[in-house]
């Protein structure tokens, strides 16, 4: 191919609000299109040709990814009444195979024999037999019965997010029913392990429904529990810890509602804990006869209370005082000696056990709180998998930009952690070898904004140094520290990396996100910029070998300064990005747009709201001028951002260059049998991954491949 790909042009008039737009790729929304399949394939051929230079050196990265992980592995085992639960990977096996052993066989928590499973393992899934002959697989739920004897799971077997559920006796494989199909991936099961409860999706793939249903019994014959006629909410459902409660979850983006079925009585009705407020979001933890309660309803940061299991209005909270007003609560787990809260505070994250105690006056008997120390000052520390409520430890999981991912019991009683297992890097990790530190960038209207950045120790921060900078900075998500083996690839390669910490994000508390969303989104890219100008103004990297990336929402973020600000990025990966978004949340039928409204604003009634949108939507503001070179990655199954979005971006941008000999490459990826996430099985990522990473290092060091 001489000449990149030129789409099909059929200009297409979108009238709103007195604004016209000409839109000459509105016809890439039919998916089924010939043409749009075509324009695809051909530029996934491009994409191929002006690639095949860089693909030794994306062997050599796949074959140091492979170097790095231990590919035969076993998780952490869990104990759940009588067993050991836990998943193992074997090396060549793209996905992992899901087993149990019993307590009384394994006394301690089992491990692997050499490269053999633990003896007397059941095994509950082998996902590499159940994705025999599909391109795709991808579990949504798996839950076995409060009887320990059947499991059901829910699989995606093209990527679009849509599941069958299979039912299974654990003892000897015997499928049960598979009659449930096209699934919204959640479940729960009553505890006489009859009837299954699972969601369903609307046209627009939100769920929206709760169905019951009698297991050997037809699709047909299941009843209908919950259906949300408002199109702002979802639903979802599934089990308290102890699988006494059936919990079916109601949310918007900026308020929620609970109700909650005894699973001993699957039959009856779902009775509301609280109704929902426009504004108040709460979430729900039953712990034996109380309900600990998160909500904002009086704090901005949210707050803890405690309500009786009954509880059936707001007006039954009380509030448990534990937090101050800029600690952000993110979730709660109880037991039944202590509970652990989840916080954010000055950016980063914590975990405040409260013991109960019987001497304390306290509701529920809570007593003395204390936080969880880590060793680093920038890390991340969430609670792990706790699946019993009777407990004197606490599964943690911690890690930083250096530290691997490493589990830990904790002793809430003595306060003393145990390590369990720390992610193993082979060929030997120091995390002396790395410096990690927390920079703050100025945004325009003067807000700091933290960027955490890891770099090798031997890497001179003179300005000469290349650097990769993410982002995302929207719903509410943060981007927290984490560590990557296959991050290492780059840092031993002498670069930096660099995470910007956004508004749009909540790391620094619920108003980071405030300040991000709505009228207030343009802060999203312009903090994005202010990030990228400090490393370069600081001295930390060289201003013509920086990078930036982002997928979904931060593919929007991507899209978002290519167009405000083309000089300071010498490339740019977008994946699955949300480049068109005003066309798609002015379509109420989309996947997602409707909900969305209460993130983006809703153009379709706001003419305020479009404008906004239209002023950054980087689908719309095509211009011409010149742009960082370009890699666009997308799966031609993805649900949440249609393979249309990039392609009609990738499609106006070529056309914008058409006369431009110098313009940057645009490389335009598409994964035929991949979802929003990318292909499923762990090799095919590394690949993906592996290849990307080769054609960053071509365009921003380009003698890496010698």
């Amino acid at each position: 191919m001489q000449q990149p790909p030129i789409a099909r042009r059929e200009p297409t008039l979108r009238e709103r609000h007195g604004d016209v737009f000409e839109d000459p790729y509105a016809w890439m929304a039919n998916r089924d299109d010939p043409d749009l399949l075509a324009y695809l394939e051909a530029e996934n051929e491009w994409a191929a040709e002006h690639t095949e230079h860089v693909q030794p050196l994306a062997d050599t990265i796949y074959e140091e990814f492979r170097s790095r992980i231990k590919e035969t592995d076993l998780s952490v085992p869990v104990r759940h009444d009588r067993w050991w639960y836990y998943s193992r990977t074997i090396e060549g096996e793209q996905y992992p195979v899901d087993g149990r052993v019993l307590l009384t066989d394994h006394p301690e928590r089992p491990s692997l024999e050499g490269d053999a499973p633990p003896p007397g393992e059941e095994v509950l899934l082998d996902q590499n037999a159940a994705a025999t002959g599909h391109d795709f697989f991808a579990v949504g739920a798996s839950e076995v019965t409060h009887a320990g004897d059947v499991l059901a799971y829910a699989a995606d077997l093209a990527g679009d997010e849509r599941y069958d559920v299979r039912v299974v006796r654990i003892a000897t494989g015997e499928v049960l029913d598979e009659a449930v199909r096209k699934t919204g991936g959640a479940l729960a099961w009553s505890l006489d392990a009859r009837h299954l409860f699972y969601t369903r999706v609307d046209e627009a793939w939100r769920p929206y429904q709760v169905w019951r249903h009698e297991v050997g019994t037809a699709q047909e014959a299941d009843v209908l529990v919950h259906e949300e006629t408002d199109e702002r909410f979802f639903v979802g459902v599934g089990a308290s810890r102890d699988d006494r409660h059936i919990i079916i979850a109601i949310g918007s983006k900026t308020t929620n509602e609970y109700r909650i079925l005894d699973a001993a009585d699957p039959l009856g009705t779902p009775r509301v804990v609280a109704e929902r407020r426009q504004g108040v979001e709460y979430d729900i933890e039953p712990v034996g006869e109380h309900l600990l309660v998160v909500h904002n309803a009086t704090r901005t940061n949210f707050e803890l209370a405690i309500a009786p299991i009954t509880c059936a209005s707001h007006e039954e909270w009380v509030p448990l005082d534990l937090t101050t007003e800029d600690e952000y609560i993110t979730g709660v787990d109880g037991f039944e000696d202590f509970i652990a809260i989840s916080l954010r505070r000055e950016g980063g994250t914590a975990v405040r056990i409260v013991e109960r105690s019987a001497s304390s006056s306290a509701p529920a008997g809570l007593g003395e709180a204390h936080d969880v120390e880590v060793g680093e000052p920038l890390h991340t520390i969430r609670v792990g998998a706790n699946a019993e409520t009777a407990t004197r430890t606490l599964q943690l999981v911690w890690e930083s930009l250096v530290t691997p991912r490493t589990v830990i019991d904790y002793d809430v009683p003595t306060r003393t952690s145990t390590v369990l297992k720390q992610q193993e890097v082979l060929g030997g990790h120091d995390p002396a070898d790395y410096v990690q530190r927390r920079e703050w960038a100025t945004a325009s209207d003067g807000t700091r904004v933290p960027v955490s950045l890891v770099h090798h120790k031997d890497t001179r921060l003179d300005g000469t140094a290349p650097a990769l900078l993410n982002g995302y900075g929207a719903y509410g998500i943060p981007s927290d520290p984490w560590f990557s083996v296959l991050r290492l690839s780059l840092l031993q390669r002498g670069w930096v990396f660099a995470i910007a910490h956004i508004r749009g994000g909540s790391e620094m508390g619920r108003s980071w996100y405030d300040q991000g969303k709505l009228e207030h989104k343009g802060n999203t890219f312009s903090d994005f910029v202010a990030c990228a100008d400090h490393l370069i103004s600081s001295g930390i990297v060289a201003p013509d070998r920086l990078a930036a990336e982002g997928g979904s929402a931060g593919g929007l973020l991507m899209g978002a300064v290519v167009n405000q600000a083309p000089d300071r990025f010498r490339f740019v990966h977008a994946s699955v990005p949300f480049v068109d978004a005003l066309t798609t949340i002015l379509d109420p039928s989309l996947p997602l747009s409707v909900i969305e409204w209460e993130e983006w604003g809703n153009p379709v009634e706001d003419a305020a709201a479009y404008a906004l949108m239209k002023s950054y939507a980087p689908y719309e503001n095509v211009t011409g001028k010149p742009h960082p070179a370009l890699l666009v990655t997308t799966s031609l199954q993805d649900t949440r951002v249609y393979v249309t979005e990039p392609a009609k971006w990738v499609a106006a941008l070529r056309w914008a260059d058409r006369d431009r000999p110098d313009a940057e490459p645009i490389l335009f990826r598409t994964e035929i049998a991949a979802g929003h996430g990318g292909q499923s099985g762990r090799y095919d990522q590394w690949r993906q991954w592996a290849w990307e990473t080769a054609v960053l290092l071509d365009v921003v060091t380009p003698l890496a491949r010698e």
